[in-house]
């Protein structure tokens, strides 16, 4: 598959009823990675198409691990693999690992209220329909964390 541009659109893959780990790993493969990706819902890993890329599900490379600091999440080995050294972008894996594994590694307040809404989201749409909604609260996410790191306040 092509964009308009004649760019390949890399295909990707993940298990259906997105998570907030799910979530996460999407919007920064949007974001930061593949602009242009295409996402694929899958019920069993045995599903997944020859031509897409696996994250977070089982036996994907881009998915939990246990690191010599503990679990992480598919979100941080997302970011560490593809070598995204943006500050901000670790605060939100920081946020994302205390959703998913709630062990208290990171101090990340807003986890749980994250966790609720993705799950929530999951409940009343499809997958798509949680992308869609999940990516203006990962930007704002994103810019409250960076004017707060930057600037030195929340709000400009």
């Amino acid at each position: 598959m092509t964009s308009p541009e004649g760019q390949r659109i890399m295909k990707w893959a993940t298990r259906t009823s997105i998570d907030v780990d799910g979530a996460a790993c999407a919007w920064v493969i949007r974001r930061d990675i593949d602009p242009d990706a295409e996402f694929v819902f899958l019920g069993e890993p045995a599903d997944l198409p020859a031509d897409a890329t696996p994250f977070v599900m089982d036996g994907a490379e881009l998915a939990h691990h246990v690191g010599a600091d503990g679990n992480d999440s598919g979100f941080e080995t997302i970011v560490r693999r593809y070598e995204l050294f943006d500050p901000t972008l670790w605060r939100i894996a920081e946020i994302v690992h205390e959703a998913t594994f709630a062990d208290e590694r990171y101090y990340a307040p807003e986890a749980r209220g994250l966790d609720a809404l993705v799950l929530g989201l999951s409940l009343v749409g499809n997958d798509e329909h949680t992308l869609a909604i999940t990516k203006p609260l990962f930007d704002g996410l994103y810019r409250r964390f960076y004017y707060q790191a930057v600037l030195g306040q929340i709000r400009t």
